[in-house]
């Protein structure tokens, strides 16, 4: 069991890692214009800026203008990836406490408490990284495919699978420690044994040794009456 829960505090730091990746990247979508290698331009955008670069390997960085002129997609895109990283750490936390290898959290039926909440605030973290991901790579999928807009078609930046593959690490984690939870309350459960037969049992015999004493008692008297005469 402890093997497990190592497994899945791994799985957790890594996908909340992961996650904290694709939001400081700025390769969410990307485009490319070439006429030849030489003159390839690449352009990039992310949650909170653009950037350019070419083939020389330079690169300029430009951050969004104003919150209040950012789409609503993409707000909705940072509040799900910001509270992603917040609940993978919160999960993180108690992690540590609900492992059974770890001193701290109490007893175990305790930490088995703690383990399970762990578990949920990593699966809620994956859900809201899964999300955020989902809806980008929609509306950049979308505009990629909608003949009316003649600018500049993007394509699914690196981002978006490196928040994926937290996702799913997350969620994994998430549901193994849940597992573990699940596992120790079926370990822990109480053996109700049945004591009316024994109880019956016990009657029976006590009744069958007191028959043969009285009986022993009555042999005893008449070999006395007869020993007398």
């Amino acid at each position: 069991m402890s093997g497990m829960q190592i497994f899945a505090l791994i799985s957790c730091v890594a996908g909340t890692g992961a996650v904290i990746g694709a939001v400081v990247s700025n390769e969410w979508k990307v485009t490319s214009r070439a006429s030849s290698v030489i003159t390839a331009t690449w352009v990039y955008q992310g949650l909170w800026m653009n950037c350019a670069g070419n083939a020389i390997g330079s690169l300029h960085c430009r951050p969004h203008l104003t919150i209040f002129k950012v789409d609503g997609s993409l707000q909705a895109c940072r509040a799900l990836m910001i509270s992603s990283i917040c609940l993978g750490s919160f999960g993180i936390v108690f992690a540590f406490a609900g492992m059974k290898c770890t001193r701290i959290g109490g007893s175990n039926e305790v930490k088995a408490k703690i383990a399970c909440v762990a578990g949920a605030f990593c699966i809620l973290s994956g859900t809201c990284s899964l999300a955020a991901c989902s809806l980008y790579a929609h509306n950049t999928a979308a505009e990629y495919f909608d003949p009316t807009i003649v600018a500049a078609k993007y394509e699914l930046g690196t981002a978006l699978f490196v928040g994926w593959a937290g996702s799913v690490l997350c969620l994994v984690g998430g549901f193994i420690f849940c597992c573990t939870f699940r596992f120790d309350n079926v370990n822990q459960r109480p053996v109700h044994q049945y004591t009316a037969g024994s109880s019956n049992v016990n009657s029976w015999r006590k009744a069958k040794d007191s028959s043969k004493l009285m009986q022993h008692n009555e042999v005893g008297t008449t070999y006395n009456k007869s020993a007398y005469v």
